[in-house]
């Protein structure tokens, strides 16, 4: 066993001397998982104030809160798959991910994604099972569907009791308590029922075999037969925690304040301290103050804020912290802003009047580990109604992608589109209603044009001859060009076989840099692209003749050559890998074909609870919103990854 597993005590973990902690609430959109932020802000007397009772779709809520004499930060995250990497900048700071779930087995997959993000990030974690007043089934069957979407054993820390077919309150495995919910207040202790009590021997015997695996002194006690104290059994199962071995499962139902102050006591005896959370993350005890950037936003007259994790302090208002001077500090009791003079360790804090910082920023120290933004699998060409707001609108696009790294903003060189990228539909328009406020302009919104090309079917050989006089010296110029089709993606070449000087050398690379160029559009009003072209012969004037007008002769003979060699439309494909759950494969494989897809195959990831992918070249013209009939298909959890393959042959429907 490992010898780290045998220590009794931890500098870095619960109790007062732990320091301000972080805990990270994840879960499905729909799990309650925001009813439960605030059931837990109103269990220590502080509930959430008024002005930030509502978030705006996908927000991440940030409020403080005091647990008799100790400071915590809860962070709601948003549940929609599309602002996962929201969640995922809130767990890089976090020192325990709270994750909350239905007890629902139509749901369970939803987990996957999440808990393969604590896992990532290496995070201890609880697990909740929120609306346990409404599950009629049995934990014992609903327990191994949510262990298939985690590497870490999933242990039963509670056992539900039922009243007429409900759960009606729960018995405490660790200290074999009973107690009855009791709405909107602390749960009452009751004597423990006769009709539970075979179960919950039988829970609470799985519970210890299965930390004996981490504990030899308990192991031993089971062998012996000898009864376990509950100290006895939270030091493996807060150990097995930290070291991401094991997730402590509760249940409760955050609506009526069911078992959330069992759950207040839970967190405070699991959650790691900020040291414990910055040895992990590889962070010096000692040196100057150190903050890590999670978020920013715009904060009405407080400005634009940066909120961040002190992993060193203290931090005061004023301070000058990598070259830049905080101008002002804040914490949000109740989810409300408030000034703050000086921050210790281990707070979140939001950081004023700061510039040049994003999500990510390591400022007083060396970059931290965070997590990467996603690549886009959405996006719009904007607008603006009115183009003299155009400026406005640039500006104010740059501050959305500022504070939203999983927001792509580009400019087409070729089409001249602004394009705003990112996860999906609900992501963009989140996006969209932020930038109205922002910059105070109406909006067009359009997809984005598809960057097509054109080649040629067959070789043709062109002549055109260019003979103007306007008094003085003429132009003159004479080219005879071979244009022929090349290998898709050859590209453009360029050769020349002139004989016995018909066309002087001086003159050939006003013909080759104009044969080129001719190629930006062609008769389809697309780029030209694998053409070879070849000078065969022409004439030329010792008096009239010139580089440009070679270059002109040269446009004629491919505007007219071109126009003759069969045409032909061409459109990007990609290839493209879809990732499902569990059985929507098929499913994947006909929303594919039904969209010009070329299936190349498919796979079940064995190490990920059996979600599948589908590999396909698709033209990117029918991946404008495959995200969205994707998610339709799959619960919201489909994805995709995509990538430019090759160029084909338009060929329609």
């Amino acid at each position: 066993m490992p010898e780290d597993l045998m220590r009794s005590s931890d500098p870095g973990r619960g109790g007062g001397a732990a320091g301000p902690r972080c805990i990270a609430l994840v879960g499905p959109q729909g799990s309650g998982k925001s009813t439960l932020f605030e059931a837990l802000l109103a269990a220590v007397d502080l509930p959430l104030r008024r002005g930030a009772a509502r978030a705006s779709p996908g927000e991440l809520r940030i409020a403080h809160a005091a647990h008799g004499a100790e400071s915590w930060a809860l962070l709601d995250c948003p549940g929609s798959v599309e602002f996962a990497h929201d969640a995922a900048c809130a767990l890089a700071v976090a020192d325990l991910a709270l994750v909350v779930a239905e007890p629902v087995a139509g749901r369970a997959a939803a987990l996957g994604p999440i808990f393969r993000q604590i896992e990532a990030a290496g995070l201890p974690a609880l697990l909740f099972l929120n609306k346990i007043d409404q599950f009629d089934g049995l934990l014992r069957e609903m327990l191994p569907m949510l262990q298939a979407e985690t590497s870490r054993r999933l242990l039963l820390r509670q056992v539900p009791i039922r009243e007429d077919g409900a759960v009606t309150g729960y018995v405490d495995l660790v200290n074999e308590r009973a107690y009855r919910y009791r709405s909107g207040e602390a749960s009452e202790r009751i004597p423990l029922p006769e009709a539970v009590r075979p179960r919950e021997v039988e829970a609470r015997t799985a519970l210890l075999e299965n930390l004996a695996d981490h504990d030899d002194a308990l192991l031993e006690k089971l062998l012996e037969e000898q009864p376990t104290e509950p100290p006895e059994i939270y030091r493996p199962l807060q150990w097995g925690e930290a070291r991401g071995a094991v997730i402590g499962v509760l249940f409760g139902a955050a609506a009526a304040a069911g078992g959330i102050r069992r759950l207040w006591k839970a967190l405070r005896h699991d959650t790691p301290g900020p040291a414990a959370t910055a040895a992990r993350l590889g962070i010096a005890a000692e040196g100057p103050p150190l903050a890590q950037i999670f978020r920013t936003r715009q904060a009405g007259h407080a400005g634009r804020l940066a909120w961040a994790r002190l992993w060193r302090g203290p931090l005061r208002d004023g301070t000058t912290l990598a070259g830049q001077r905080i101008g002002g500090l804040y914490r949000a009791p109740g989810g409300e802003l408030e000034k703050a003079g000086e921050g210790a360790a281990g707070e979140i804090l939001a950081l004023g009047r700061l510039e040049g910082v994003t999500a990510g920023t390591t400022l007083g120290g060396p970059p931290l580990p965070f997590p990467a933004p996603p690549a886009p699998l959405h996006a719009l060409a904007l607008l603006p109604e009115d183009r003299k707001d155009e400026v406005r609108l640039s500006a104010a696009l740059q501050r959305l992608a500022e504070e939203d790294p999983a927001l792509g903003l580009s400019l087409d060189a070729e089409t001249g589109q602004t394009l705003l990228s990112g996860q999906g539909e609900l992501h963009l328009r989140a996006a969209l209603e932020r930038l109205a406020g922002m910059a105070g302009v109406k909006l067009k919104t359009a997809r984005p044009l598809i960057p097509y090309r054109e080649s040629i079917r067959h070789g043709v050989v062109q002549h055109a001859r260019l003979k103007r006089q306007t008094g003085g010296h003429g132009q003159f110029a004479d080219v005879k060009l071979e244009i022929t089709p090349r290998p898709r993606g050859a590209g453009f070449h360029f050769d020349e076989k002139v004989v016995g000087g018909a066309v002087p050398k001086r003159f050939i690379p006003a013909v080759a840099e104009a044969a080129e160029a001719a190629t930006k559009k062609g008769p389809l009003g697309h780029p030209v692209v694998d053409v070879a072209v070849t000078l065969l012969d022409g004439t030329f004037h010792a008096v009239d003749s010139s580089d440009m007008a070679f270059a002109t002769a040269t446009r004629m003979a491919m505007q007219e050559g071109l126009a003759k060699a069969g045409p032909v439309l061409l459109e990007p494909v990609d290839h493209v890998t879809l990732r499902v759950p569990p059985g929507h494969a098929p499913g994947a494989q006909r929303l594919l074909t039904a969209r010009r897809g070329q299936i190349l195959g498919f796979a079940t990831l064995e190490d990920e609870a059996g979600w599948e992918t589908v590999e396909a070249l698709v033209p990117e013209a029918e991946l404008a919103d495959l995200i969205i009939e994707l998610r339709s298909q799959t619960q919201g959890l489909g994805s995709f990854t995509r990538r430019f393959d090759h160029l084909a042959e338009a060929r329609g429907k």
